[in-house]
C-alpha cells in the first residue's frame, strides 16, 4: 500500500505507526485511518512483530482527531465511498483492530493527545508520555462525540465522574494530571519518548508472546460489550453530522470562535 499519511516500519520485532500529518497536528482523515488500519493488520500478520508503538509525527501532537477541514456539511467526512457507518471514517474499525490485535499496544504520546487522537491512546495497552504532552476531549466543542470506547472505556479507566469531567467540560490535562488520573502509566522528558517506548516493547518481546495474546484477550473480555455500544455510537454519530448543530461546531472551530449552541436549547 502506498502510504501518504503515516510512516510505517518494523525493526527487531517491533512495529511502529506514525502519524505524519505534523502540519495538521497529526489530525485523521479517511485516508490516515485506512493506512494505519494497513498497518496493523501488516504487524497482526507478520509472525515476527511481537509489540506495536503507535505515535505521532513532530514533537507538538500525538493525534488531535477528526480533521475539521475534511469533515463536510451533508454529514460525514469527504470521502468518496461512505465508508466508516456512514461518518466517512472507518474509526470503529480501527479501534477494533488495536484492542483486538494480540500483541500489546504502546501509545508514545508526543504531545497533544485531544479528541479521537486521545481515544486512540485510550484503547492502546499501555500510554508512555511525554512531559510535554496534553490530554483531553473536544467532542461536545466542535459538534461531535465517541459514546462508544471514548466514553465506556475511558469511565472504567478513570472512573465515571472523572469521565464526565472530561467529556462534559473539554479541559486540557498535563501529563502528571493524565497520570494521577490512570490514563498514563509513564512519564518521561520529550526527548527520552521514543526511547523509552522502545525500551518497554523490548522488555515485552522477552516475554511468552501466547501468555501475551491470553492476557489480552482477558483484559478485553470483560469490556468487549463496548463494541456494540460503539456501534450504536457510530451510527447516531452519522445522523447527528447531518444537523445545523454538530455543523455550528465544526464552522466555529474553523472560524476561530467560540460556538454558540445556545439556541438549538430551544
Amino acid at each position: 500500500m502506498e502510504l501518504t499519511d503515516i510512516l510505517y516500519h518494523k525493526e527487531n520485532g517491533i512495529a511502529k505507526v506514525i502519524i505524519n500529518r505534523p502540519e495538521q497536528l497529526n489530525a485523521f482523515r479517511a485516508e490516515t485511518i485506512q493506512e494505519m488500519i494497513w498497518a496493523f493488520r501488516d504487524a497482526w500478520d507478520d509472525n515476527r512483530v511481537g509489540v506495536v508503538i503507535l505515535t505521532g509525527s513532530g514533537d507538538k501532537a500525538f493525534c488531535v482527531g477528526g480533521d475539521q477541514k475534511q469533515k463536510g456539511d451533508e454529514g460525514g467526512y469527504d470521502y468518496s465511498g461512505g465508508l466508516g457507518n456512514g461518518i466517512g471514517l472507518e474509526v470503529e474499525n480501527l479501534q477494533q483492530i488495536i484492542r483486538n490485535i494480540p500483541k500489546p499496544v504502546i501509545a508514545a504520546v508526543n504531545g497533544y493527545a485531544i479528541g479521537g487522537g486521545h481515544v486512540l491512546h485510550v484503547i492502546c495497552d499501555l500510554t508512555i508520555a511525554a512531559d510535554t504532552s496534553k490530554f483531553g476531549q473536544a467532542g461536545p466543542k466542535v459538534g461531535s462525540y465517541d459514546a462508544g470506547y471514548g466514553s465506556a472505556y475511558l469511565a472504567r479507566i478513570v472512573g465515571e465522574k472523572k469521565a464526565r469531567e472530561i467529556w462534559y467540560l473539554c479541559e486540557k490535562y498535563t501529563a502528571e494530571e493524565a497520570k494521577e488520573m490512570g490514563l498514563v502509566n509513564k512519564i518521561v522528558p520529550a526527548n527520552q519518548l521514543q526511547e523509552e517506548a522502545e525500551e518497554w516493547a523490548r522488555k515485552i518481546l522477552q516475554k511468552s508472546p501466547t501468555a501475551l495474546k491470553m492476557l489480552k484477550y482477558s483484559f478485553n473480555a470483560d469490556s468487549a460489550n463496548i463494541h456494540g455500544i460503539t456501534q450504536l455510537a457510530m451510527g447516531s454519530l452519522s445522523l447527528f453530522y447531518n444537523t445545523d448543530e454538530s455543523n455550528e461546531g465544526k464552522h466555529a472551530f474553523l472560524e476561530k470562535r467560540s460556538a454558540d449552541f445556545n439556541k438549538f436549547r430551544n
